[in-house]
């Protein structure tokens, strides 16, 4: 019987006009960050990132990159990143396109209006090498499946096994992120500085990146 009391009263906790006034403020928030966020944003400068990979002595590589980014209706986006070999983005190595949809978490405790948010590669993953280098290197790593990889010309992974990217066929990329909009910055989720990628809901990430501006 106490159970049920106590089932009861949470349920109507639950109901109640104030609860339910608080969940449609947060329905309102999230469109208002969803109107803000359309259009074209882009990268203030190179980005470091620290990536999985290793140096000799054990300490995590650095991966260079800028990121421009479009914010379509029906929580669609489109991104490339243009990947680099040194810190001030001289080197174009590769460039990477990512179409999909945001999927909308709820709030996230870093700030204020902070909102949880899984970006999900459903419609369009393409690679495309900037370098001879890096072509010669996908050459010997992602071949199966694929056309020989040269400069300048895009590759479509999507929905394939890619090994560099740890992607296996059939599956879409996902990343567990996190946005925050503050006036004309717009911040994604800073990676874990211990390489961990946004791979599962626990890698979330707790801190902020560098913001991207709006173009």
């Amino acid at each position: 019987m106490l159970l049920l009391l106590m089932a009861g009263i949470g349920g109507a906790v639950a109901q109640s006009p104030g609860n339910q006034a608080k969940a449609s403020g947060m329905e309102a928030d999230v469109t208002k960050i969803k109107q803000a966020m359309l259009g074209n944003w882009e990268s203030i400068a190179p980005e470091v990132r620290p990536s999985a990979a290793k140096n000799a002595d054990g300490s995590l590589k650095p991966f260079y990159l800028t990121r421009a980014f479009n914010y379509l209706p029906s929580d669609r986006f489109e991104l490339d990143i243009v990947n680099s070999a040194d810190p001030y983005g001289a080197v174009p190595l590769a460039r990477i396109r990512i179409v999909g949809h945001m999927l909308w978490q709820g709030p996230h405790p870093i700030a204020a209006g902070a909102q949880k948010v899984d970006f999900v590669a459903d419609e369009s993953y393409e690679v495309t090498p900037l370098a001879q280098g890096f072509a010669d290197v996908l050459n010997k790593v992602a071949s199966a499946g694929y056309a020989s990889w040269a400069v300048n010309a895009p590759q479509s992974i999507f929905g394939k096994t890619f090994v560099p990217f740890g992607l296996k066929e059939g599956t879409n990329f996902m990343e567990y992120d996190l946005v925050y909009l503050r006036g004309e910055l717009l911040f994604w989720g800073a990676r874990n500085i211990d390489g961990r990628g946004f791979d599962i809901e626990q890698n979330r990430p707790t801190n902020l990146q560098i913001p991207l501006i709006r173009k």
